[in-house]
């Protein structure tokens, strides 16, 4: 890393904002919050949605994204494109020289994610990926029981993430059916996370995975009544065998109505341990020991327990300017990347795959 002089080490890292969609709402109301990064700029495919944005939040729309990669004062792009764009934007930023921050997934295709580690690290630049939650105050109070011998040693953890899809709500569910899209891409990297950075990288994985409907009917407006072609798994179970030695149930599904199944459960050799929703920030945490008669709420200390998204990258801007790592890193994202695939190989040849990426266990923020 590059030494910075005192003038720039207290400068906010300048943010370039690409994708203003759905989910860029939430990323500029919470960029406020934090003091690391400023964002300034935006830039959409649609330009009226970058002009919507501008006019919302103060942030100057460019006309094209290939201005906003080419303005030599932004530092780092926050990518919030749809996920089979998100490869080729964080290609183009890379190549301009900028450090670039994805939505999750970090990528759709495994080789795309690999070029963009390779990328980054050939050049010298930060590159790093959603989710955050796991840095958020829930989980990072799971974080402090395991380490400190809370349940003894993990011995195994469960994760079911069951919903009926986003066609009720999204105005725009298309890509959740497409490539990239379905339940283990959109919303197992919140719970993939969390794992990990709980337990450690992944060592091999199996599962099945299949499409139990063919076609999905939007409920939403201004779409509803179109009809969304399902081009990927909806219902997909995995098992997770961890390098140190825990082994995981994974359940994500498009296509239950209702269930009573916990989010997310550790289980270790003293007790076990309850987690939060991975996909929010907050509690609650709950424990029960070997010797408890009931589970006990365990007190949610530590900071960020609010909707922070954002939180990576203000850490991300943080590592920039002090050269220390940031936790939300491409090797997490790939990892991340590399276990769904490889749930998606498992049932489709029946078998077990090995995982080639590691990643390190993130440092508690």
């Amino acid at each position: 890393m590059r030494r910075r002089d005192g003038e720039t080490a207290r400068r906010p890292v300048q943010v370039g904002l690409v994708g203003c969609g759905y989910i860029s709402d939430r990323y500029l109301k919470n960029a406020q919050h934090f003091p690391e990064f400023t964002v300034v700029a935006c830039a959409d495919a649609t330009p009226e949605r970058a002009t919507r944005r501008a006019e919302e939040y103060g942030v100057p729309a460019v006309s094209t994204v290939a201005e906003l990669l080419a303005d030599p004062a932004i530092e780092i792009v926050l990518n919030l494109t749809t996920p089979e764009a998100h490869a080729s934007i964080a290609r183009a930023a890379l190549e301009a020289g900028k450090g670039v921050y994805n939505e999750k997934p970090l990528a759709t295709a495994l080789e795309d994610g690999k070029r963009l580690v390779e990328m980054a690290r050939s050049r010298g630049l930060r590159l790093g990926a959603a989710p955050d939650t796991f840095l958020g105050g829930g989980l990072q109070t799971c974080r402090q029981v395991i380490d400190e011998g809370g349940i003894g040693q993990p011995v195994a953890a469960t994760a079911f993430m069951l919903i009926h899809g986003h066609e009720r709500w999204h105005p725009d569910p298309d890509f959740y059916y497409q490539r990239g899209g379905g339940p283990l891409f959109d919303m197992g990297p919140y719970y993939l996370t969390a794992l990990i950075s709980l337990l450690g990288p992944v060592r091999r994985v199996t599962g099945s995975a299949r499409a139990t409907f063919s076609e999905r009917t939007i409920r939403s407006e201004p779409r509803a009544g179109e009809r969304i072609a399902v081009e990927v798994p909806t219902h997909l179970a995995a098992v997770l065998d961890f390098a140190n030695g825990p082994i995981a149930t994974l359940v994500t599904s498009f296509d239950v109505w209702a269930s009573e199944m916990p989010k997310l459960e550790i289980y270790g050799s003293e007790g076990s341990l309850s987690l939060p929703d991975p996909n929010t920030f907050g509690g609650p945490v709950r424990i029960r020991g070997a010797d408890d008669d009931a589970w006990r709420n365990v007190p949610v200390t530590r900071p960020f327990t609010e909707n922070s998204r954002g939180l990576g990258l203000a850490d991300m801007a943080t590592g920039l300017r002090s050269g220390a790592p940031h936790r939300a890193n491409g090797d997490l994202a790939f990892h991340v990347l590399e276990v769904m695939h490889a749930v998606e190989t498992a049932s489709r040849e029946g078998r077990h795959v090995e995982i080639i990426s590691a990643c390190e266990r993130p440092e508690p923020l």
